[in-house]
């Protein structure tokens, strides 16, 4: 069902704004084999050898953590509230032969029963959601005892002000709506790693990304871009397994 308030509304209206070209921007694809390399340690750290999961992936936008999880066998469910961004998705996992289920659901409200998967994974979510951290628990609801949540996130070293003119957060859409979105400008790693620990979730680690981040500035350098600078993660944690 379509966001039902102004906060939602505008974030689902600038996310369908942008879906045509969202692919071409820094960080949406991979492009270079160090991209790809980098990507690929990402993904082995975060799975530690998990195989066919059911995993759901939230915000999932164009499709690119989906394409990758069922590119590795996993079963996979990816939810994003603008419509645009879900039929491009579902356009790319046609061509790519990917069986990957899309709906267009809310990542604060989500529409499936208790213990549905065994990983929740979201990319660059966590900043556009005017409740985060009952997302958070909203996401770790729908995992099964031993199941994993993966959030890839970023926290700005950029001074406000100084961010690009075409910034997200500085567009038409999402400036009446900023002060109602309390990771706006993202959170520190740990942040994020104590936030796990206190929704309960254990084995809770994490990385700072630091491959990914010199493979996207070295495209940017050879495409003539300049990356402001920022910091990116990816922090796990895991549902405690059933008691026996």
């Amino acid at each position: 069902m379509p966001p039902s308030d102004i906060v939602k509304q505008n974030v689902a209206a600038h996310w369908g704004r942008r879906a045509a070209h969202f692919d071409a921007d820094f960080g949406h694809s991979i492009r270079t084999p160090e991209e790809r390399a980098a990507w690929d340690r990402v993904f082995a750290l975060t799975l530690v050898g998990r195989e066919g999961l059911r995993a759901l992936d939230v915000g999932c936008g164009t499709g690119f953590l989906s394409l990758e999880l069922a590119a590795r066998g996993h079963r996979v469910t990816g939810i994003d509230f603008a419509p645009e961004m879900l039929a491009l998705a579902q356009e790319k996992a046609g061509a790519a032969g990917a069986a990957i289920q899309f709906e267009e659901a809310d990542a604060e409200n989500l529409p499936f029963v208790p213990a549905s998967f065994d990983l929740v994974i979201t990319r660059h979510v966590l900043w556009t959601l005017p409740h985060p951290e009952a997302a958070i628990g909203e996401w770790i609801r729908v995992l099964r005892p031993g199941g994993r949540l993966a959030v890839i996130d970023g926290h700005s070293l950029v001074a406000p002000g100084e961010e690009q003119s075409f910034s997200a957060r500085r567009s038409a859409e999402y400036a009446p709506i900023s002060d109602q979105l309390p990771f706006l400008k993202g959170k520190p790693q740990e942040d994020i790693e104590a936030l796990l620990r206190a929704k309960g979730l254990v084995a809770v680690g994490g990385d700072p990304l630091a491959d990914v981040i010199m493979a996207q500035n070295q495209r940017a350098a050879a495409e003539g871009e300049e990356l402001h600078p920022r910091r990116r993660y990816v922090v796990w944690g895991d549902v405690p397994p059933a008691s026996t």
